[in-house]
């Protein structure tokens, strides 16, 4: 009786701790949810004058400009180039000395005492030093082919592009967000990911790669630990 217990008991355990790592996988965020969050961000520009013929937002303001994105659904290039490197190194080193000396060398004045001239004589020292570096390298060229999904009241493009290749049973996926200005728009149609306000970069990969060093799960760290190796 009490084995069974024990029994339903781990299973009980393994499928709780199986719920709680499938909360915390993390959930990418909607492209409305996205577009109307940027729309809180960024503030709204003043309108034009009332019957204008020559508005901001109309083709016929740019007439002498190249054709490039700047209405929903136009199509851009952005050359993502990101390149981050981090160093971080940290060093200790303290040390200290304790001596003191205790003795009597008279009594009353006049009775010499040779013999106990040395009765406490306590020394200590103490050191530590230590060392810690980490430091860490990414880089990330790509070209992406993406469209624009909005126009924000105050002329930002929110654009968004993403891209999947499937490669010896491995998918990668790359998911590029975020604000552009109209004028950071080369006459080739290409922005550069450095460019691009409240950029939201996404790589991962799912097949053999990634599984072979991705770190198991909550259940499966569970078991091991229960079975001990």
């Amino acid at each position: 009786m009490n084995g069974n217990y024990k029994i339903s008991l781990l299973c009980l355990l393994l499928v709780s701790v199986s719920a709680a790592a499938k909360q915390k996988n993390i959930q990418r965020e909607s492209l409305a949810a996205y577009v109307q969050r940027m729309q809180q961000q960024v503030p709204e520009l003043p309108s034009g004058s009332p019957g204008s013929l020559w508005t901001d937002s109309g083709r016929l303001a740019y007439l002498a400009g190249d054709y490039k994105a700047a209405h929903v659904g136009d199509l851009i290039t952005i050359l993502v180039l990101q390149d981050m490197k981090a160093n971080n190194a940290n060093s200790v080193s303290t040390a200290r000395t304790f001596a003191a000396n205790s003795g009597i060398s008279a009594l009353a004045g006049h009775l010499k005492t040779s013999g106990v001239e040395q009765i406490f004589s306590p020394s200590s020292s103490q050191s530590l030093s230590g060392k810690s570096q980490a430091s860490t390298t990414s880089n990330l060229h790509t070209t992406l082919a993406g469209r624009v999904v909005a126009v924000l009241a105050s002329g930002l493009l929110v654009i968004e592009a993403e891209r999947q290749l499937t490669m010896n049973n491995e998918r990668q996926t790359v998911l590029v967000r975020g604000l552009v200005r109209p004028g950071d728009i080369s006459p080739e149609n290409t922005v550069t990911s450095n460019a691009v306000g409240n950029l939201e970069l996404e790589l991962k990969g799912k097949g053999v790669l990634s599984d072979g060093t991705h770190p198991p799960n909550l259940l499966v760290r569970a078991l091991l630990r229960i079975v001990g190796f």
